[in-house]
């Protein structure tokens, strides 16, 4: 049988003496407690001599403790604070990141606003437009330069009537279906625009280059009147525009004419209006003379 764990103080000489220490230790201090208190009912004052000398005994071992303690504290405080501040930052960022994005929301409404602003002025100078509607779309990269319109034959459009936003002349109706119409941008190869020069009425026409731009040339062959800043717009001629609609600023001369920048850009163009053709029996005219020219050089 195995024998039991405990075991008596008296099998370990060191246990015996922790005892015994523990029992002195015991009674000296309850000795010395009796004691003190004696002194403080048999001599007040020197009880009170006693306690200061045990404060100023002790006094740098609190202080240390206390300092220890201090530091300790002002430590963690440390830590703390640097955690709150990383969680505080991150918080911060959070917030300006949504406010960044509130702010551009903004900006862009406003734009927006600013842009319905001008669209419905446009439509009241102009009393007689057909439809108001957005660009759904615009070809950036093909061949051609055309449009989509949200309105289409069931809002009265039809085939060369031009289409315009505040900026300027955007194209002429091209094809119309029920409810959208493609645009023949003013800057696609196959459009030319008859314009003139806005501050002395110098006749030009303006023919797409593709890229967003026109290549303006003079009527009167010799000379190179443009200059850069120049402002073109719509002359009337051919009876298709309305006169005085802008068309393109001069950027730059060419030998024979002149580089223009499209004003209307349709990728920053979100609504326009549709007017009717300008003098649109002239245009009819000369459709129906370009068919018989036609039919008479067949028949020849």
């Amino acid at each position: 049988m195995a024998p039991p764990n405990y075991r008596r103080p008296g099998f370990s000489k060191r246990a015996q003496y922790s005892i015994f220490a523990s029992y002195l230790l015991g009674i000296l201090g309850a000795v010395m407690g009796l004691l003190l208190l004696l002194i403080s009912f048999i001599d007040p004052q020197g009880f009170s001599a006693l306690r200061t000398i045990g404060a100023e005994a002790v006094a740098p071992i609190s202080k240390s403790l206390s300092e220890i303690g201090g530091a300790t504290g002002s430590a963690g405080d440390e830590i703390a604070a640097y955690f709150n501040a990383a969680s505080k930052n991150a918080a911060m960022q959070r917030k300006l990141e949504q406010y960044r994005t509130e702010i551009l929301e903004a900006r862009a409404l406003k734009q927006e606003n600013e842009r319905l602003k001008d669209l419905l002025k446009l439509d009241e100078e102009v009393p007689d437009s057909i439809a108001m509607a957005r660009l759904i779309s615009s070809t950036a990269s093909s061949a051609r330069r055309l449009a989509t319109l949200g309105v289409g034959s069931n809002s009265g459009l039809e085939a060369g009537q031009p289409v315009r936003s505040p900026e300027g002349l955007v194209g002429r109706i091209l094809e119309t279906g029920p409810t959208t119409a493609r645009v023949l941008l003013v800057s696609d190869g196959k459009n030319v625009t008859p314009v003139q020069r806005a501050s002395d009425s110098l006749p030009a026409f303006a023919t797409g280059r593709g890229d967003g731009t026109v290549d303006i040339q003079p009527i009167n062959i010799g000379s190179n009147p443009f200059k850069t800043g120049d402002l073109m717009i719509t002359s009337g001629s051919g009876g298709l525009y309305s006169p005085g609609i802008p068309v393109a600023v001069v950027i730059r001369k060419t030998e024979s004419g002149a580089i223009g920048r499209v004003l209307a850009n349709p990728a920053k163009v979100s609504h326009a209006i549709v007017q009717p053709i300008f003098q649109a029996e002239t245009v009819r005219q000369i459709e129906k003379d370009s068919v018989e020219d036609v039919e008479q050089e067949s028949g020849e």
